[in-house]
C-alpha cells in the first residue's frame, strides 16, 4: 500500500491552504503530492484525524406553494473566470451543526428562510467533493424555503444571482450553462421526480 512519509504546510491562508506530501507509492517510488485543505494545520488534516467532519454544507431547497421550484444561485467564480449554477452553500462555522449552517447560509446568500427536514443519515452525511486535489467534504441539507429574495447578506466578494428554477428552466440550464457536478445530479433528481411527492427520492414526506 502507498504511504505518506511527511506532510508540510506551504501556505497560511484563512479559508484554504496547500500541503505538500512526501509519498511512497505501492511499488516503492518516492514522489510529491499536493493537497488543498480547509485544515488550519497538519494535525487537523483528515489524513491524520481520519474523521470526516464536514467542512461545508450544500442546500437543496424547494420553493413555492407546490414546491415546484428549486433554489439555485448563479455565481461568478474566479477559478473559471465566469458564472456557474450551484446550490446555495457555505462553510460550517465552529460550534454549528450543518442544519444550522444551512439555515444561516441560505439567508445570507438569498435572503430566504430555510426549513430543513429530517432525512436518513445516508442522504446527509458528509461526502468528499474533489478527492484528487482536496480533503474537503460537504454535507447536504434538504427542505423548503420561503420569504423574499434579498442581496443584503452578501459579502463584497460574492457576486450572486438567485434563481428559482422550475423544470423547464432546469432543462435549459443542464443543456446550456456551466453547472457544478453536485448541483447537476440533484437537478436531475428533481427533473424526473413526481411533482406530487416533493423529496420523494429521499423517501420523505
Amino acid at each position: 500500500m502507498s504511504k505518506i512519509e511527511k506532510v508540510t504546510k506551504t501556505t497560511d491562508n484563512r479559508f484554504l491552504n496547500m500541503y505538500d506530501l512526501d509519498v511512497v507509492t505501492k511499488t516503492g517510488h518516492k514522489g510529491l503530492y499536493h493537497v488543498a485543505s480547509r485544515a488550519k494545520d497538519v494535525s487537523d488534516l483528515k489524513l491524520n484525524t481520519h474523521v470526516n467532519k464536514p467542512d461545508g454544507v450544500i442546500i437543496y431547497a424547494l420553493y413555492g406553494e407546490k414546491r415546484e421550484q428549486v433554489v439555485l444561485i448563479r455565481q461568478y467564480r474566479f477559478s473559471i473566470g465566469g458564472y456557474i449554477y450551484e446550490f446555495p452553500a457555505g462553510l460550517v462555522d465552529e460550534g454549528e451543526n450543518y442544519h444550522q449552517a444551512g439555515v444561516r447560509e441560505l439567508k445570507e446568500e438569498t435572503g430566504l428562510t430555510f426549513h430543513p427536514i429530517e432525512v436518513d443519515e445516508m442522504y446527509s452525511r458528509p461526502y468528499f467533493t474533489t478527492i484528487g486535489m482536496t480533503d474537503e467534504s460537504c454535507a447536504a441539507v434538504y427542505g423548503a424555503a420561503d420569504g423574499v429574495i434579498s442581496r443584503n447578506g452578501l459579502e463584497d466578494g460574492e457576486e450572486i444571482e438567485v434563481v428559482l428554477a422550475d423544470r423547464m428552466e432546469i432543462r435549459r440550464i443542464l443543456k446550456e450553462e456551466n453547472v457544478s457536478l453536485m448541483c447537476a445530479y440533484m437537478m436531475m433528481h428533481f427533473l424526473y421526480e413526481d411533482p406530487e411527492k416533493p423529496f420523494g427520492f429521499l423517501h420523505a414526506e
